[in-house]
């Protein structure tokens, strides 16, 4: 992911736009070397909450067995 800082940003932004357009990769904007903005290509999603949850949820069968082991 390719990181900007807000100078760099300000001047060139038309450009990055462009690019994260065009691309589809993001570009993260940083302040003092801190990311503080992430500017992404805009998508829509047409369906709804219930259905982008669908599949996400696991069944818990046990749920007093130890998830992990050693």
């Amino acid at each position: 992911m390719r990181r900007v800082s807000k100078s760099q940003f300000k001047a060139r932004a038309l450009e990055l736009f462009r690019q994260v357009e065009a691309s589809g990769e993001p570009v993260i904007v940083t302040d003092k070397g801190r990311p503080v903005i992430e500017v992404r290509r805009y998508r829509t999603d047409q369906r709804s909450p219930l259905e982008c949850l669908r599949g996400s949820v696991l069944e818990l069968v046990e749920p007093f067995e130890p998830v992990w082991e050693d």
